[in-house]
């Protein structure tokens, strides 16, 4: 199902019983973080906290933070669903022959109704007002932090030569009333967008949507090609078009359905310190110059609500974001390496630290060909260790991998060390963007590798035992 804004998820939460409203009073410094934490660490419900010292708007926590939540988001009863789909559009037999090409023509024309619809009335400009970033109740995450920071901004920017919209998610640090940080990475396409800006010297346009249906909000994450448009992904998402609306002093195209825009520019020949910010590896990102948001116009519904989320010492609301790519996206990678079974991205590898690939290996030095294959791949060149393990293993049974990689690893020859870009946040290598990243081969080695010895079976029971005692296993009164 598809959503038409972010308050309508809200409801259905709540129809739900997974969401927890929050009627006393709490304070956006600090408070707020810790009574979300607590619940992120044990599988609680999506938090709407009523009253929030200071501002008149509500604060949603913790809206995607599981597994069930943000399947309902995506509006499937499984993440592996929407893989199917797209395994099933980018599966060139499906459009081999003639009777083939009759199949596929009503998924294919489905694709036609997923585009932007532009509006010219939006429920995101219902009010409009002077800019003033107190009034909403922005949070102070960590006691480290820098400051308040928006930390579920929709940031959209314009290629200045194709003219083309991007839609990304940077934190914002907020330095007064009419500025903020713009958390712009090295390797991001809202950083590429702001460098053309600057060799034609021209100021910035940038609007930062607040608070989109689910599908939107996700499709910011979203690893996509530059060439793809987050607007078109989170239509197919949604199987619906997004609803878009020029905003009123710039030209940027922003969801028209948003609570709150925030419209303005962005000074090509200004930087500001920002930071630190307790970040999503658990620790603290340290300060650097940033260039700096001016906001000229705040556009918000009559009454929204305001959407956040917490990073830190994972599990968090943003792991399951990262899962949901991590299960969304696995064809893309199988379309390039078919050999690849499956993958895991554990929680606590932070989205890009640490990748677990199954295979069906086929030639000796197959796993490392796959280590090399991923850290070529888009955002995946930042994973610092990518472990394979056969395809008898399940990357996701984190214990059995622990044993293939303690067990069937020789160092000097399973081990591969490259080095190459890594993400801004890593805090590990010795220089900031570039250092050292580690393949593990825990496969089963063949002569062809120079194992010349025999390799062992695993220890298993015969299949006609295990029968046996199912068969028998409620006469054993065990349990």
């Amino acid at each position: 199902m598809s959503y038409k804004d972010l308050q309508e998820f809200v409801q259905i939460l709540e129809k739900k019983g997974l969401l927890k409203r929050i009627k006393v009073e709490v304070d956006a410094e600090l408070e707020i973080t810790e009574i979300t934490d607590r619940v992120c660490k044990k599988g609680g419900p999506a938090l709407l906290f009523e009253k929030v010292k200071g501002s008149k708007y509500p604060v949603l926590m913790n809206a995607m933070g599981s597994y069930e939540r943000m399947n309902l988001a995506l509006g499937v009863n499984n993440l592996d669903d929407i893989a199917q789909e797209i395994r099933e559009l980018i599966k060139p037999s499906n459009y081999i022959g003639f009777v083939n090409k009759v199949k596929a023509a009503p998924k294919l024309l489905q694709l036609v109704n997923i585009f932007p619809k532009k509006v010219s009335k939006a429920p995101c400009q219902e009010v409009v007002e002077e800019p003033n970033l107190d009034t909403l109740p922005v949070l102070k995450c960590w006691p480290g932090d820098g400051g308040r920071f928006i930390t579920l901004p929709l940031v959209f920017t314009r290629d200045p030569e194709s003219g083309n919209i991007n839609m990304g998610m940077y934190r914002m640090q907020v330095y007064d009333q009419k500025t903020t940080g713009m958390h712009w990475h090295l390797h991001k396409d809202g950083r590429e967008n702001f460098n053309r800006y600057k060799e034609k010297g021209n100021r910035m346009p940038v609007s930062v949507a607040i608070g989109a249906d689910p599908a939107v909000i996700y499709s910011a994450t979203a690893p996509l090609p530059k060439e793809i448009s987050e607007y078109l992904f989170a239509g197919f998402l949604r199987k619906k078009p997004v609803e878009v609306v020029k905003c009123i002093t710039n030209d940027i195209e922003v969801p028209a359905h948003a609570e709150f825009v925030l419209e303005g520019y962005v000074d090509l020949n200004e930087l500001r310190v920002e930071g630190p910010f307790g970040d999503h590896t658990g620790y603290y990102s340290l300060k650097d110059k940033y260039p700096v948001f001016h906001v000229t116009c705040i556009t918000h519904k009559k009454n929204p609500i305001y959407p956040a989320t917490i990073v830190g010492k994972p599990p968090m609301e943003d792991c399951y974001i990262a899962k949901a790519t991590e299960r969304i996206f696995l064809p893309v990678l199988q379309m390039q390496n078919p050999e690849i079974v499956d993958i895991n991205m554990p929680l606590e590898g932070v989205f890009h630290n640490c990748v677990i690939i199954s295979i069906k290996k086929s030639y000796p030095g197959h796993a490392k060909k796959i280590m090399n294959t991923v850290w070529g791949m888009g955002q995946m060149m930042f994973t610092k260790m990518v472990i394979v393990v056969d395809h008898t293993v399940n990357p996701h049974d984190l214990s059995t991998v622990a044993w293939k990689v303690f067990n069937n690893i020789d160092a000097k020859r399973d081990v591969l060390i490259v080095d190459g870009p890594l993400d801004a946040l890593d805090h590990s290598s010795p220089l900031p963007h570039y250092g050292h990243k580690m393949g593990i081969d825990a496969t089963k080695k063949w002569p062809e590798e120079g194992h010349n010895r025999e390799w062992p079976e695993d220890v298993e029971m015969s299949k006609e035992i295990k029968e046996l005692v199912d068969k028998k296993w409620k006469e054993y009164e065990i349990d």
